[in-house]
């Protein structure tokens, strides 16, 4: 508080600069955010993995997994069952599988009460067995799950992960050197299995209002400490993809990766992290670093999200490391990948993982990957965000000196009409003077109804007035109306003080902090959002703000942001069809996305729809508030020319 009370604030040499180009200066912080990310993913600026937890060093020797033979052969009496049961889980035939192994296997009934509409409940079953450490008192335990999908589901098969996980429980349990309880987990229902399962296991809901029921399960291991999940979707694999990315951009421990990674290598597995392999191009820098730039922003992108892409995305929140390995059906590579070498693979990390004396904490939980061999560390990649939010702040403080300067202003006696408009023009800007109940009010106002909108989209959608996604667009778009519609009329009944200079201000700083808090759990959602707002943020003041302006900042509107980006994703991969064909889809596409949304913070916890509607939006619409009645008030421009004055003399 002493920069912004000092009585000589505005005459230091630095001072004065900040003042004179303050908008130069807030929109290189910008540029140069944006140049630092994409420096990134040269290698200069990125680092090469490497293990920290020399422990899992031992799961890198020769394995001994042969029994591929079982998994080939149980993989041709699953596809019989398979056809028998067509929209569900075959349990019998796979519990007795478990049984007949020697697992200890269980039943795990789970309930969801539809959070929207009109509270529909459906349910489901999970099958797991855990085979108890033959060296060890259950203190400790590693999950291998699978998502069952039946041949009517949409999504690629996962039956061969099935049967490689039935040949690897019979080759498991023949070993004597486990010292961990080894869980196999076979869900239905996707990830709304493995939330269930978790909770049930740990006896405790994430979600809101009771959406899961997750019931209760008879048998337990150890605490879990770490978690592999399969998504084998073909007998010959050209591929294997990584998938790191949990529930709300959180991520394994590199460790984990980085171990993922070594035995891939090792067995002569192809992998790749989305869908790109770790090759270097030494003769074609831009090319390499393009690659690593693509491969930078797709990880950006799904974590910006907050939606896993993979039921191992779960588990993170537990405190569980987890990751999914997705084998591609064989394309045109002449070598493929069999269930030998991918038992090999798993069975070489579930050994390194057996051999931990402790939970992971010695590598990174923040990191980004421009490659599967290379990372970025949080020191690195934050630079990007705090220089941007920097922006936000020099914007701030500059606007917060112009009030100071015009308070102190000379106010002799004028000697004309034009001399008393402009002191009282300065008085209205004097700090003292400030408006703060109203500015209060209006803070207050947009935040009370931000924070209860996801309640009052849950409340309207049970009318059932309309179709879900029907109902739930009419809530968010009604409300969008009237927040925007509302200052017009404010502004035309009543007669309103010019002092909006303050919530400027104020928005500024929210919207800065808001970005730095964010980005401590999720960068990349931090990251985008600060690349979209930041610059039109800093083009707004409480002076004279043009029509274009006011359209920029009304196309940023978060509904319509969202919009945008189904839009161009839309047309992006459906680019064969005609522009109204794909408006439609874009439409369609959204409503969904928004239903997803919702339905996602009450089941699993989800936050960034909790983030959008309550903190995001509210801080929009004090932005909007200071479009709407900023005025073109020549006392600002006459500080600046003061200073200027002051800075030549």
């Amino acid at each position: 508080m002493g920069l912004l009370t000092d009585p000589t604030t505005g005459q230091g040499k630095i001072i004065q600069i900040l003042l004179n180009h303050h908008g130069k200066i807030c929109v290189l912080l910008f540029l140069s955010s944006l140049v630092w990310f994409v420096l990134l993913a040269h290698n200069q600026f990125n680092a090469a993995t490497y293990f920290s937890e020399n422990a899992l060093l031992p799961g890198l020797v020769k394995g001994d997994y042969s029994d591929d033979g079982v998994a080939k052969r149980v993989m041709e009496e699953l596809e019989v069952e398979a056809d028998a049961h067509q929209n569900s889980i075959p349990q019998s035939w796979i519990v007795a599988k478990f049984r007949q192994f020697g697992l200890d296997t269980y039943l795990h009934n789970f309930t969801l009460n539809y959070p929207l509409g009109k509270k529909q409940k459906y349910t489901g079953t999970n099958i797991y067995g855990i085979l108890r450490a033959a060296r060890g008192a259950s203190t400790e335990a590693v999950v291998l799950s699978l998502p069952y999908r039946p041949p009517s589901s949409t999504n690629p098969t996962t039956l061969p992960g099935l049967a490689l996980m039935l040949g690897l429980i019979n080759f498991f349990g023949k070993q004597k050197y486990w010292a961990k309880d080894i869980i196999f987990l076979v869900t239905e229902h996707e990830q709304l299995g493995v939330q269930a399962w978790l909770e049930a296991y740990h006896g405790i809901s994430c979600g809101l209002g009771g959406a899961v029921d997750y019931g209760d399960i008879d048998g337990r291991g150890g605490p879990i400490q770490a978690a592999i999940n399969l998504e084998i979707h073909g007998r010959r694999l050209s591929r294997i993809d990584v998938k790191i990315s949990g529930l709300n951009g959180q991520l394994p421990n590199l460790d984990l990766f980085n171990l993922v990674h070594r035995m891939c290598a090792k067995e002569g597995i192809k992998h790749t992290f989305y869908n790109k392999d770790s090759s270097s191009h030494p003769n074609d820098f831009v090319g390499e670093w393009r690659s690593k730039l693509n491969t930078l922003v797709s990880m950006v992108a799904t974590q910006a999200s907050g939606v896993p892409n993979g039921n191992h995305g779960l588990f993170h929140r537990f405190g569980i490391e987890a990751l999914t390995l997705e084998g591609y059906e064989h394309g045109n590579r002449v070598k493929y990948i069999t269930f030998h070498q991918l038992g090999r693979v798993v069975e070489g990390i579930f050994r390194s993982l057996n051999n931990l004396l402790e939970r992971f904490h010695q590598s990174y939980f923040f990191y980004l990957l421009p490659a599967s061999d290379r990372y970025v560390s949080i020191g690195n990649y934050m630079i990007s965000l705090g220089v941007s939010v920097a922006a936000l702040f020099a914007k701030s403080y500059v606007t917060w000196l112009q009030i100071q300067i015009n308070g102190k202003r000379d106010t002799s006696k004028p000697k004309d009409d034009a001399s008393i408009k402009t002191l009282k023009m300065v008085a209205a800007d004097d700090p003292k003077t400030l408006n703060l109940v109203g500015v209060g009010s209006v803070i207050l106002m947009t935040h009370f109804l931000g924070m209860n909108l996801l309640y009052l989209c849950q409340k309207f959608t049970s009318l059932g007035y309309f179709s879900t996604e029907d109902s739930l667009l009419v809530v968010l778009a009604s409300f969008s109306i009237i927040s925007l519609v509302f200052p017009l009329v404010i502004k035309r009944c009543f007669r309103i003080s010019n002092n909006w200079i303050l919530l400027n201000i104020l928005a500024l700083n929210e919207l800065a902090t808001l970005l730095l808090c964010v980005a401590m759990h999720n960068f990349s959602l931090a990251f985008i959002a600060s690349t979209i707002y930041v610059l039109p943020a800093i083009l707004i003041d409480s002076k004279k703000n043009s029509f274009y302006k006011k359209t920029l900042w009304l196309l940023l509107h978060p509904l319509l942001l969202l919009f945008w980006a189904v839009l161009f994703y839309t047309g992006f991969t459906f680019m064969d069809l005609s522009y109204l064909t794909i408006l439609k889809r874009a439409v369609s596409a959204t409503k969904t996305t928004l239903v997803l949304s919702v339905v996602d913070t009450f089941v699993y916890g989800s936050w960034p729809f909790t983030v959008a509607t309550s903190i995001l939006l509210p801080n929009w619409l004090m932005f909007w508030w200071v479009l709407i009645f900023s005025e073109s008030r020549d006392c600002m421009d006459q500080a600046s020319k003061v200073t200027k004055d002051k800075s030549k003399k």
